[in-house]
């Protein structure tokens, strides 16, 4: 599919067949075959006008017949009326003198190779899968569509869809194809002249293939197997476009030593088209060196950025780069802006792009703000359609179905009009291409996360520039052969990074340290409770009247292993570099607090919190912001009630005292200067704590956290 000679044959074949077709007699008639039912009258005569054949004998089509390679052949030369006279010959030894000029008329259009280099197997009865390929080769057919059958492989499968796509055939049963079965002469007169008359139809329909990657997160260890299904892709959609849907930055070692430089080389390798940019893009805004390591990122990359509700202007940093929200049909390389225009097969398609407005609350954009959603993208379809451009793929990072309160994929879809297709990011949600219906259809995807998949994406549109039909995969990486160049170009990072990942701490665990996205987001873990005591510890090294510590899910990134601890684990955990801070707070604004860390629950939230030092119970089932019902506090005469009118010391990370993850709580207190900063930073504080306590290390849940509800 996608391929451009498809194209070329398709118009030379509709133009020369048609003339063919006014030329031909019309003498001979379907009803002089005594074998041709009325399911095969049309396609037979259809045939006869075209002077494509004489049927198997003076008064039988053979339509129940199985038809051979050869017969085959001639018959689509003829319906394609293919130039038979000024044609090299073809090299195959096999074929009879009455079809060679066939045969090497396919050849040279490129719709069949034979068997072999001199065999074509012209007396070898062909299969429906062969035929499939032959005609949607020969006929230039476009379209696509999710395939119900279970016996087509990959070498047949785009045929099929677009033969499917195309009404040319509905297989042999609900579930089958019958990709292996013999073809009849009478249905494949059928597939002849149904895919004749799609040819005039396919004028105007215009077929985009993309690919897409998201929340890659630094990940970059399986980049070899990226390029190889990539490649892979291109080879028959070699106009395909590749699109990021943000957060490349922050979650792994790679990302620790070389802050998405690594990432970048490769991403300029595959030659990305776009990006958007995500949440994590920002976490380094409140370092000592600000968004440098962003700044850098966006110059130093060869393709485009799309952030239609980002404004970079109070940042210096981005001014070389920033070009608003302009749309633009010559975008620069390392260029800002709101959307851009490019062609593909001679169509254009506008992209633009859009960042969660949550951003603020779960990363660190100093001096970058974030605009409405819906209005920056009803601005950017508008721009796009007085430019006469009516393709248009919006580049998220907004969620799939994520807190309406913020943004999400699927009402960005329901409420803006003019989005074909949107390529999402930001919940990590491995969604294969869905649709959101309405009087013009939006097609949605997602890959997951990690780059654990290569999402690809084929979508088509009628002239008017409304989503007809589309198809996709999700293609798993795990398993593919590496690319050896970017395999041994990967070796001088995997080096330096292992050099840091193998260094132990000197403790052992015997027991898995969770740190799985769906539990530190919804439920007490071992991992977790590790976190914040470690946390409290040291705030009760400085501050002996420390209590309490909390420390936000979304800064848990992964679990640890069983087995020797290394420093590498626990960057990879807790690879934002957040320092310790240690707040005074009324035991009201903590129980607002905890609130607000199981206001999403049973679903996963970033700002579900692990405690220390304390103790509580919830009920999901009730309304948000009354869900809390017991508090206690560890004292040295064991655990007591939470007083709401009480001041307590709460150690947690800068990041969510500064009001991250939507903590405003905390938040206030910050700018009430109730903070003070020791200065620690998060895994460090970690690793010490680990050290002190032993050698191995075997921590279970203990009750800190209950839903009282059950669920």
């Amino acid at each position: 599919m996608g391929k451009t000679h498809k194209t070329m044959v398709a118009s030379l074949a509709a133009t020369t067949a048609v003339a063919a077709a006014m030329a031909a007699p019309a003498s001979a008639d379907a009803k002089d075959f005594s074998d041709v039912s009325d399911r095969y009258t049309d396609a037979v005569n259809f045939l006869l006008e075209m002077e494509a054949t004489n049927g198997y004998s003076e008064d039988k089509f053979g339509t129940h017949m199985a038809i051979k390679r050869v017969d085959a052949a001639v018959l689509l030369a003829n319906v394609l009326n293919l130039d038979t006279d000024d044609v090299e010959p073809s090299g195959f030894t096999d074929v009879p003198d009455r079809a060679k000029d066939a045969v090497s008329a396919l050849k040279a259009a490129g719709i069949t190779n034979g068997k072999s280099e001199t065999m074509f197997g012209s007396h070898d009865e062909i299969t429906r899968g062969e035929l499939a390929i032959w005609i949607e080769e020969g006929f230039g057919l476009k379209g696509v569509q999710q395939l119900p059958f279970n016996d087509v492989n990959d070498r047949y499968k785009d045929a099929v869809e677009a033969l499917l796509a195309n009404g040319v055939t509905e297989g042999v049963s609900e579930v089958a194809f019958g990709t292996d079965q013999m073809a009849k002469r009478g249905d494949y007169a059928i597939f002849l002249k149904r895919a004749f008359d799609v040819m005039d139809e396919q004028a105007g329909k215009f077929e985009l293939p993309l690919m897409h990657t998201n929340d890659t997160h630094g990940h970059i260890e399986n980049i070899a197997k990226k390029k190889t299904a990539i490649d892979m892709y291109r080879e028959d959609n070699p106009e395909a476009l590749l699109l990021d849907a943000g957060d490349v930055f922050s979650g792994t070692l790679y990302f620790q030593e070389f802050l998405g430089q690594a990432d970048l080389e490769f991403m300029n390798l595959l030659d990305y088209d776009a990006m958007t940019f995500g949440n994590h893009e920002f976490d380094l805004g409140k370092s000592e060196n600000g968004h440098e390591a962003l700044a850098d990122f966006v110059k130093n990359a060869e393709f485009p950025f799309v952030a239609a509700n980002v404004d970079f202007s109070k940042d210096p940093l981005f001014d070389d780069m920033n070009n608003g929200d302009e749309v633009s049909s010559t975008p620069e390389d390392g260029g800002i802006y709101g959307g851009i225009v490019t062609e593909v097969d001679g169509e254009k398609v506008g992209i633009f792009g859009l960042t969660t407005v949550e951003t603020p609350d779960i990363s660190s954009p100093v001096d970058i703000e974030f605009e409405d959603y819906i209005e920056e993208a009803e601005k950017m379809v508008k721009s796009f359609e007085e430019q006469g451009i009516n393709k248009v793929v919006a580049l998220t990072h907004l969620g799939y179905n994520d807190n309406i309160d913020y943004d999400n994929d699927v009402a960005l879809a329901e409420e803006v009009d003019g989005i074909d297709i949107i390529v999402g990011g930001h919940s990590h949600t491995e969604l294969k291409p869905m649709m959101i219906n309405g009087d013009e259809p939006t097609v949605l995807v997602q890959t997951g996360e990690y780059s654990d998949n290569l999402g690809t994406l084929e979508v088509e549109f009628d002239e008017n520039g409304v989503v007809k039909n589309f198809a996709g995969e999700l293609i798993e990486l795990e398993g593919l052969e590496e690319n050896a160049w970017f395999a041994n170009k990967l070796k001088p990072y995997t080096k330096q990074v292992n050099e840091i990942k193998n260094e132990e701490i000197g403790v052992s665990t015997d027991v898995v340290l969770n740190g799985e996205r769906a539990s530190v987001r919804t439920e007490e873990t071992n991992l977790g409770n590790l976190i914040a005591d470690g946390m409290l510890a040291k705030a009760q090294s400085v501050n002996p009247d420390t209590q309490i510590a909390v420390t936000n899910g979304g800064g848990i990134r992964a679990s640890i292993d069983e087995g020797p601890i290394t420093l590498g684990e626990v960057l990879t955990v807790m690879p934002f570099g957040n320092a310790l801070g240690i707040m005074t707070l009324t035991g009201a604004e903590v129980e607002e607090a905890l609130e607000h860390s199981v206001s999403m629950a049973p679903e996963k939230s970033g700002a579900f919190l692990s405690v220390a030092g304390m103790k509580f119970e919830y009920d999901s089932s009730k309304p948000a912001g009354e869900r809390v019902v017991d508090v206690h506090v560890e004292t040295e005469d064991g655990f007591a009630p939470l007083e709401a009118d009480t001041e307590y010391k709460v150690a947690s990370n800068l990041f969510t005292i500064q009001g991250g993850d939507g903590y405003t709580t905390f938040e206030k207190a910050y700018e009430e200067n109730r903070v003070s900063e020791p200065g620690f930073m998060d895994y460090e504080i970690f690793v010490d704590y680990l050290q002190s306590l032993g050698d191995t290390i075997s921590p279970e849940t203990e009750g800190r956290i209950t839903d009282k509800s059950g669920q």
